[in-house]
Order: structure tokens, then sequence, then C-alpha cells
């Protein structure tokens, strides 16, 4: 009998519980406050500089004065617009409880796709880790499919993955028995030791936990052994059809699409040494040919949502980049609470976690961990429901990214998608069927990387595809939560760290000047606040320009004794003061709210300041060069594999240099202007008594040489001190010391 209350029945009332809420940042209110007194001080700096400016055209300090008008209005307006976000911050929080009392027996499908390209730089072992976590999620594992795409084409990636297939009928069972957190193998025996495993239900996992311990190193070993040697012996090659698929003329950009699948979901005799099923697990490599383009990382995701749809056509999928493993059993459960939800569910396209590390050392050297930018100014961009898609560790909606415009009236229907798996087809003739979507040749004259799938022709497909997404009438949310769904593989060299933000920046920036411009292309289909948003991460580039200005210009200045600031007496010294202290501040407040410590914030200033000055300020000459035609965009695989000299520096925190990049020889060339300026200025404070009488009018520009050096102290270091092979190379510093001198003899106009 069904009771019935004032609202209607029980089943109703249950209906109308929503599987996920959303609330507003605390605070936001006052924040928007202080920001509007930050915006009054900026006015006022900008009513200083304008009504200051000196007179005479031929006057020294004039050109510079205006230089660093130019470069507050910059600044400003990108403070602007970081404002647009940190002013709408909001959290979401799933009930994972309500969705399984709903929605147990009728889960919908999940496709997990990972993708790896070269098995010298994406270890092997790294990669099926990440597989397996994917393969132990605390979901119905006939309803998991798990894809990995080998866009290296590689034979020993191929065999990594028959090891892991195999390795997982003892692995998933273990995981669910003792609720194993996290599921890759790799951090999960990095985390715990045998001697502490004595867990709250009184059970003692000590033998069966050394057991499947020393199954994954004999795993592992025999991966890293063949890896090394770079052959399959006979006696392998002999376990599995599909090694046949690869002979002697074959290449990483030169092969014929693969594929094979490793575990058949579908069977039921397909199960782990307790009995349970195991979920799906296919092998991809698509077809590579030199005279085709290959559309790099969309490219192998694209032929996965093809080759994925023919086997398993779950209604939702799930990316990830190789190095980023499943830290929580239930992300999957939790991201369907969007997907799910009654109310508003199916307007959701996609739903994106944040990128964290864990290997990122206490301080956070390299600031990669991007704590703040995770807490404050992506959680304001899914406020507009316009969250950015990041490319990976993102949920998504098939129908949306294939390319279909969402209607008032869908209602997605993921229930009928998950009756068309191709349950009547044998495992061979999935596999031929699979090859053909694979092909160099199956993408020519459709809507391919145009209109469905992700977008090709940007270094950063992954953002465009998202605004596209938002464009078509779809939402996207930003979902953080307290368990870190994905944990990857930070940079562990400055070099590295440098190269790949290069690549971000000088992508985004494209994105900037192309069609998909956020005011042009999201114009009336996303919010203006999203847009603004939006160009935090396109305008990197360009802000290294108002950067590099301030390093360069007042440091020669205070060499000249040309102020160009207030003095300290003055009245106008206060916006200033205020401005510098007010965001700074809050800066701290935010990185200590967001779990970072003080000396981790003050790396994060050091790190900010490099990538202006260095990896952004190229991205930004090689973006323009490239719209006038004079280069073309490359793309740069970043190296996951951890050398031992380099790792021991990393964990004591040492900052890794050891190259004579170009981006280097201007970070110190930089940081001995400025030392230069500093020995320069005190020089003249003592032997010219007319200088030291102007001294207060120089007093914000002795600050700002002061912080920059003492910013510079690891560079100072690894230039003068330093004699391990992580040092700035002697080439490196006769140079930077011969640019320095020249510019110190550069008039200022």
């Amino acid at each position: 009998m069904v009771r019935v209350g004032k609202g209607g029945t029980e089943e109703d009332e249950e209906a109308a519980l929503a599987l996920f809420e959303t609330k507003e940042a605390r605070f936001r209110g006052t924040y928007r406050l202080f920001a509007s007194t930050v915006v009054v001080g900026i006015c006022l700096i900008w009513v200083y500089r304008l009504s200051h400016l000196p007179r005479s055209a031929h006057g020294q300090g004039r050109w510079a004065w205006i230089g660093l008008f130019l470069a507050d209005v910059c600044f400003s307006l990108f403070w602007i617009f970081t404002q647009s976000v940190r002013c709408n911050v909001v959290y979401r929080y799933p009930f994972k409880d309500r969705l399984s009392h709903r929605y147990e027996e009728k889960l919908p499908g999940v496709d997990i796709m990972v993708c790896t390209a070269d098995p010298k730089m994406e270890p092997p072992t790294m990669v099926i880790n990440t597989v397996l976590s994917a393969m132990s999620y605390n979901y119905p594992p006939e309803k998991l499919s798990v894809y990995l795409s080998d866009d290296g084409g590689s034979e020993l990636t191929f065999y990594a993955l028959l090891e892991a297939s195999t390795f997982s009928k003892h692995w998933i069972p273990f995981c669910k028995k003792f609720r194993v957190e996290p599921r890759s193998p790799a951090a999960y025996f990095a985390n715990h030791l045998a001697s502490n495993l004595q867990h709250d239900l009184s059970i003692n996992i000590g033998p069966e936990w050394l057991a499947i311990k020393k199954l994954y190193e004999e795993m592992k070993n025999r991966i890293d052994s063949t890896v090394e040697t770079g052959m399959i012996p006979k006696e392998i090659r002999d376990q599995h059809k599909g090694f046949s698929e690869w002979n002697s003329n074959a290449t990483k950009q030169d092969h014929q699409s693969i594929v094979q699948i490793m575990i058949d979901g579908r069977d039921k005799n397909a199960v782990d040494i307790d009995g349970g099923r195991l979920p799906m697990v296919v092998y991809m490599a698509r077809e590579k040919r030199p005279q085709w383009p290959h559309n790099f990382k969309a490219g192998a995701l694209n032929a996965l949502l093809r080759v994925s749809a023919k086997i398993s056509n779950a209604p939702f999928i799930l990316n990830l980049d190789c190095d980023m493993y499943a830290n929580d059993a239930d992300a999957v459960r939790e991201a369907l609470c969007f997907f799910l939800d009654e109310r508003k569910g199916n307007e959701i396209a996609f739903v994106q976690h944040p990128q964290n590390y864990d290997n990122i050392t206490k301080n956070d050297i390299y600031a990669a961990s991007s704590y703040v930018v995770n807490k404050f100014e992506l959680p304001g961009l899914g406020g507009y429901e316009a969250a950015l898609y990041c490319g990976t560790g993102c949920f998504h909606r098939r129908e949306s990214l294939c390319g279909k415009v969402h209607s008032k009236d869908y209602r997605g229907e993921w229930n009928s998608t998950e009756g068309e798996k191709k349950s009547d087809k044998t495992v061979n003739e999935l596999e031929e069927a699979s090859k053909v979507l694979a092909n160099c040749s199956h993408e020519k004259d459709t809507q391919w990387g145009k209109k469905i799938g992700l977008i090709y022709g940007c270094p950063v497909e992954d953002i465009v595809t998202g605004l596209t997404i938002q464009c078509r009438g779809w939402k996207s949310l930003y979902y953080n939560p307290d368990r870190k769904a994905f944990l990857g593989v930070a940079p562990t060299t400055l070099d590295i760290a440098l190269i790949q933000h290069k690549r971000w920046s000088e992508g985004m920036f494209q994105v900037f000047f192309s069609k998909y411009c956020p005011f042009i292309y999201g114009r009336g289909k996303i919010k203006l606040g999203a847009q603004m948003g939006y160009c935090i991460y396109l305008l990197w580039a360009p802000i290294s320009l108002p950067v590099l200005y301030y390093v360069i210009v007042p440091p020669l200045c205070l060499l000249r004794g040309i102020p160009l600031f207030p003095q300290v007496k003055s009245l106008w010294f206060l916006p200033f003061a205020y401005v510098f202290l007010a965001r700074n501040t809050c800066s701290i407040a935010e990185a200590l709210c967001s779990g970072d410590t003080l000396e981790a914030w003050w790396n994060s200033q050091r790190i900010w300041v490099i990538r202006r000055t260095t990896a952004y300020f190229f991205a930004f000459i090689d973006t323009i060069s490239g719209t006038l035609g004079l280069s073309q965009t490359t793309f740069a695989l970043t190296d996951k594999v951890m050398i031992e000299d380099v790792s021991k520096r990393y964990n004591q925190e040492i900052i890794e240099f050891g190259s004579s990049s170009i981006m280097f020889t201007v970070m110190a060339t930089l940081a001995i202007l400025n030392l230069f300026s500093l020995i320069g200025g005190i020089t003249k404070a003592i032997m010219d008594l007319e200088y030291l009488m102007e001294l207060d009018q120089l007093i914000i520009q002795i600050i700002l040489v002061v912080l920059f050096v003492i910013l510079n102290i690891p560079v100072y270091q690894a230039l003068f001190t330093r004699r391990d092979k992580g040092c700035i190379p002697s080439s490196v510093l006769f140079n930077s010391i011969l640019l320095a001198s020249l510019a110190c003899l550069v008039p200022i106009i």
C-alpha cells in the first residue's frame, strides 16, 4: 500500500529529492565588497598616471612612464577578468546514496578512455596502473568498458595491457574485498606498509596483501624488462593473437589500425578468481600514415569515440590521461549524480574534475598543484554552468560530445542507449568492424573534428571542444570532491614545467585569435562572465608583456635615478600601497585556505614571474609568428620518466635547471639585470649625494627590485654556487651577464 502525504506519494517525494545540490561560497558578498575597494584603488592609480605624466615630450622617462601606464592598464583589465569568476564561486555536492537507492538496478554503462602516445616517455607500467584503477571502480563491472588508445602503436604497450588483464583477475576482487584506496597498484603499495594493514573490520589482510604485492611486482618486472630490451619474446607472442598485428615495417607514425578486445565484458565466463564479472578491456592503435594528418590527442579520442560506439556504446564517457589514475572508487557514481538528476541532469554535457598530482612536494616548488585555481577560479566558471573542459578527469555525455544540439524537450534517454551493445557479434567481428572506424580515411569528408567529437586545428582541443559544446546549448559543471578523484604526475624539472605551460598558453592564445574567441563565438550563447572567465587562460601569453616591462624598465630607471612612482609622503602613494597589500594579503589567505603553506605561496610567486617572462612570452612570439605564417605549431609530449638524481633533488625541493634553454637565458638575464640595478642603486646612494636626496621618490622601485632579487635567490644559487647537474650551465651565465650589461647601457626616454 502506498502512503500519500501532502505533496503526493512516497515515490513522488523520493523522485523530488535532487541527486546533487549547489551552494554559494561563503563570504561571497564580503569578497565582492573587497574587490570593489581594489577597483577604486586601481582607478586612482590610473588617475595618478594620467595626471602626473612628464610634461616635456623630450623629458627623461616620459615614454617609460607611458609604458608603465599601459602595463598597469593591462594588469587591471586582466584582474577584472579574474573577478568575473572569483565573485561567482559555487560548489557542487552529489548524493551518491540517493543514486544507488534510485538507480542501482538500472545504472547506465560507462566507457573509460585512456590515452597514451609514447612508451618511452609514458612508461607502460604507469599506463596499466591507470587502466587497473579504472577497471576497479566501485561500479557494476558489466557496465564498465575500459579503452586504451595507444597512439604510439607499440606492441610493448599492448603486452603491458595483456599482463594487466591477467593481473586484474586478482587485483579487482582484492580491491573490493578490502575496500582498497587508491586502486592503482603502484600508488596503493607505495602508500601502505604490510606492517600496519590491520583494518577496522578485524580482518588481517597481511597474507593476501603480500601475495597480491608479489604478483604485482612480478608483473611489473616482466613488463619493465621487456620494455628495456624492446623485444617481445616468442613465447609471449604465442600467448595472444594480437601480436600478429605488428610486422617489421610498422613504426610509430606508419602502421595499420589495430583493435583487440582483451577482455570481453559481455561474456559471463570472463570472471575474476572469485567468480565476479570483469569489465570490457579494449586496446586500440588507430591507423597512422605519413601523408594523413593525425590531429594528435583529439584524433585519438575521436577514433575511440567511434570504436567504443561500435563495441559498448555507453551513454557516458570518462576520459583520462595515461598518468592520471583513479583515486576514488566512487568517482563514477558521484559523477552520475549530476547526469541523472531529474531536474537538471538532462542539461549537463560534462562534469570536469580538477587536475591533481600525487608527487607534489610539501612546498610545491614548481607551483603545479594549482590549489587556489581549483578552489576559487574553476568553481567560478562552474558557477556560470560553463566549466572548462581540461582534457582529462572529465565525464561526458556521449551525445553532447558527438555533436548533438541541446533542446528544451531533450530527455536524455540513456536507458535505450544501453540496449545497443553488440552482444550478437563475436569478438573477431567486432574487432574487424572497429578497425575500419580507426582508419585514417574514415574521417574524410565528414564532420569529425569540426562539429562532431573533439575539435581539430588547435593544440588545446579540450578548451575549444568544451566551448563548442556549451555554445550548442549544453551546460557543464565543475566538481572538486574532498577526496581527489584523479591523481597524475606533475613535472619534476623546471624545463619540463615551462615547456608544458608554453604549449598550453600558446594553444590558448591561438583560440583567442581564432573564430572560437569566446567574445565572438560565445556571444549570446554563454554568459558574459563565462566569456571573461575563459579569457583568464586564453590571455596567459600576452600578459607576459606587462610583466616583462615591470621586470625590466623600473630597474633600469632606478639605475638612472628616474622616478616612476609617487613619493612615500605623497597621498598618491596610498592607492599603490593598498592595491599591492590587498592583493597579496588576499592571495596569501586564498593559498592557506586551499591547503598551501606560506612557503608554497612564495614559490608560486616565483614561478608566476618565471612563467610569464619565459614560457608565456615565447608562446606569445610563436603565436604571432604562426598567425603571420612564419612558423607552425608543434606538439611537445611531456616526459613522465623520473631520473634518480633529478627525483632526489625534487624531493629535497631544489629547483632543477640543468639546461641551456633560451628560456633559462632570459630568466637568468632578468635576474642579473635586477641584481645589477640593486647593487648600482646602493652604490650611487653611497657615492652620489644628489641621488641620495632623491631616494624618497625611488622607494617603490627599490622595493620592486628587492622583491625580485629575493624571489630569484634560487636562480642566483644555480648560477653562482651550485655544482650539481641541476645548476644553470656556465654558457647561460656568460650570456646572461653579457645581455644584462648591455641592457644597463640602453638609454631611457
